[in-house]
């Protein structure tokens, strides 16, 4: 017993080795064909994968999940701690605003365009529903690399930040309405109206009682290495309970950082950066592991919903954005770049796929084949939009660009 569970252990830490040999190089040959590096960490996952060498298997992959809840709770943890509410004195709603319209332009979008193409409303109304959800670790990894600052940015992560709690509202009243065409479903309509509202009250309470009790332990604890100890070991308290709670972890963790840049000023930037030096080898062990989840064989059985979802999504969320910048009379650039950079799609989509399974049983493959297939589209092709959409705004500078004229870097 004692020699196999010894043989495991050394054939984990070789994988995890692998992995961040495999991250490291090709994030490196990424960056030589100028896309973001967290493309190219998702390619190495797909190569090692099933789906060609097969050195990470799905089994792994599952085994791994406590890598991707660590990830995805700094992640959201990141998001919050852009939640300063000087920020928001200053511009106001608009940040709800428009990841309202974003959303929920999706998910009239999809569904509609669904419907038309005469696929049944029951399915159509439930993958409109989580085509409002938006996946932000591929976006903040680029926002992250190339140091990207400036209006569009800033909005943006607080986009982002409110998109999950509209999602998890908006498809909280998609089930509602799939339980009452669907007779054969006897369950409360109270309880699926308020459902998605309590996730999100008993998220945003978890996270704000943990971000006052994290600036006490704070008051003891001062060096920069305790005071990484204590982030992680609430983060990681926090996502846990909120799953326990039957909350969002995300949002929890959200509204941890969130409430913790506004109590603890002072010290808040060296805190991020210091965090900010401990996450790396995690984020990239968490994307090879996405990469290696996906399997190409998947794609060919996609087809027209597939495609469909895929395309009037995207629309969808391009033309929210759109509409929300105008209407809060945003800069041009926020009105125009934004949509492009809220593709990604994994996380709270995934999670809402188990329910959606439940409430119409006999599309449960089909919905889970066109987001598993659409969250690996969206995940390769969405940095390299995001990255696009920062350059063209003007809040990355690359290296080629600093010889030109201003107004060509605006342009």
């Amino acid at each position: 017993m004692r020699k196999v569970y010894v043989q495991l252990e050394a054939k984990l830490i070789i994988e995890i080795a692998v992995m961040l040999f495999a991250g490291l190089l090709l994030g490196r040959l990424a960056k030589q064909f100028k896309m973001p590096n967290v493309t190219g960490y998702l390619i190495a996952g797909l190569i090692l994968g099933p789906s060609f060498l097969n050195l990470i298997s799905i089994d792994m992959v599952n085994g791994f999940m406590i890598i991707s809840d660590v990830a995805l709770g700094f992640i959201a943890f990141s998001i919050g701690s852009q939640f300063d509410l000087n920020y928001f004195r200053k511009v106001g709603i608009a940040p709800i605003v428009i990841a309202t319209a974003e959303a929920l332009m999706a998910v009239i979008l999809v569904t509609l365009v669904l419907m038309l193409f005469g696929f049944d409303p029951k399915l159509s109304i439930m993958l409109g529903a989580i085509a409002a959800a938006t996946a932000p670790a591929q976006t903040i990894m680029v926002i992250k690399q190339y140091d990207a600052k400036g209006p569009l940015t800033s909005m943006l992560m607080s986009v982002v930040a409110a998109d999950d709690a509209i999602a998890l509202i908006a498809f909280g009243f998609a089930a509602t309405i799939v339980n009452a065409m669907n007779a054969s479903v006897e369950t409360s309509l109270i309880l699926s109206i308020l459902t998605p509202f309590y996730e999100v009250i008993i998220s945003f309470i978890l996270g704000a009682a943990a971000g006052i009790l994290m600036k006490l332990f704070f008051r003891f604890f001062k060096k920069p290495s305790n005071q990484i100890c204590i982030v992680i070991a609430f983060i990681l308290l926090t996502y846990w309970v909120a799953d326990l709670l039957h909350g969002s972890p995300l949002l929890a963790c959200m509204a941890l950082g969130g409430v913790l840049v506004n109590i603890y000023r002072d010290q808040i930037d060296a805190l991020l950066k210091v965090t900010d030096s401990f996450t790396p080898p995690i984020f990239m062990v968490f994307f090879v592991i996405s990469g290696a989840g996906f399997q190409i064989s998947a794609l060919p059985a996609i087809g027209l919903i597939g495609i469909i979802y895929v395309v009037i999504r995207v629309v969808g969320k391009m033309a929210g954005a759109w509409l929300g910048g105008r209407v809060t009379h945003q800069d041009k650039n926020i009105c125009t770049y934004l949509g492009p950079t809220l593709m990604p799609q994994a996380g709270v989509a995934l999670g809402l796929v188990v329910v959606a399974a439940k409430l119409v049983p006999l599309y449960a493959e089909q919905i889970q084949v066109v987001i598993l297939c659409s969250t690996f589209i969206y995940s390769v092709v969405g940095p390299i939009a995001a990255k696009y959409a920062l350059v063209k705004a003007g809040e990355i500078r690359l290296p080629e660009s600093k010889p030109l004229a201003p107004h060509k870097i605006h342009s």
